[in-house]
């Protein structure tokens, strides 16, 4: 039987910057999706602690990499 990993869903708009991001009060946020093996699907959502929108970028993309090594991509 072959089994079936957990993967990270992440489609990139590369004409927007801002992808996966957004503004909530003047705090930027992360959003993604995680579809689990077991069929079932967990967003996730992280607090990028900034109000700098290039500082926002440069965090969420530190956050790709690290769950990238952990999960496949399925874009």
């Amino acid at each position: 039987m072959l089994l079936k990993k957990t993967k990270l869903a992440l489609r990139v708009n590369d004409e927007n910057l801002n992808h996966h991001l957004w503004n909530n009060r003047g705090v930027w946020w992360c959003h993604l999706t995680v579809h689990k093996a077991d069929a079932t699907a967990e967003r996730l959502r992280f607090s990028l602690k900034t109000r700098d929108v290039k500082l926002a970028r440069k965090r969420r993309d530190n956050i790709f990499q690290d769950i990238s090594e952990h999960y496949d991509i399925a874009a």
